[in-house]
């Protein structure tokens, strides 16, 4: 069993000695010892596999304590923290937070926690969703095109829904760079509609 001080600071603006000593005068008043030591300066809208906390918790073994000194040190997102406790519990690791007083491990209480944490995290999926999607109807609703722009084939269409008129204005000797205006599209792409059917 090893216990590990986990210390993360955002940008170099900020000191980790701060939170080093709570962490410090928690394990003096609780009687434990801090046997490992991780500390970063990085954002935690980093990717955790570029933050040597996602190194750490590959490296957790069973009954092993995890210590921070509140729970956003962990990540910022609730969804990142709550795969990170999962991560932990998996590993019957435990985290322990000095702010919010969590104890979390593999007991009902933790689990509970957890699960409330999961439920948390569902519900802040869910509105995003339902957030996206009103968001898409209004724009529909309002007569913005959604997704890509048109095609190469929607202007094909548009040119063999025209034939007609395209042979009676080359008939008339309008040019193509003219034709392809007229019908808002490229030239080369009037030129390959005129190529398949051997109007060019």
């Amino acid at each position: 069993m090893v216990t590990i001080g986990y210390i993360r600071v955002s940008s170099d603006k900020q000191t980790l000695q701060h939170q080093h000593y709570e962490i410090e005068q928690y394990a003096l008043k609780t009687g434990i010892k801090i046997d490992r030591w991780v500390e970063e300066k990085i954002s935690s809208r980093k990717a955790l596999k570029n933050r040597k906390l996602g190194a750490l918790l590959d490296e957790l073994q069973e009954n092993d304590i995890l210590i921070a000194c509140e729970i956003s040190r962990l990540g910022r997102s609730l969804m990142e923290v709550m795969r990170i406790l999962e991560t932990c519990l998996n590993k019957n690791c435990q985290v322990w937070t000095l702010k919010e007083n969590y104890r979390l491990g593999n007991d009902i209480q933790s689990k509970v926690l957890a699960f409330a944490f999961g439920l948390a995290a569902e519900i802040e999926r869910k509105l995003i969703s339902d957030r996206t999607k009103a968001s898409l109807a209004h724009l529909k609703a309002s007569g913005k095109h959604i997704g890509r722009p048109m095609a190469a084939a929607s202007k094909r269409l548009k040119l063999s829904k025209n034939v007609k008129r395209i042979k009676e204005l080359l008939a008339g000797g309008v040019s193509k760079s003219q034709i392809a205006r007229i019908f808002g599209v490229q030239r080369a792409t009037l030129r390959k509609f005129l190529l398949r059917l051997q109007m060019e």
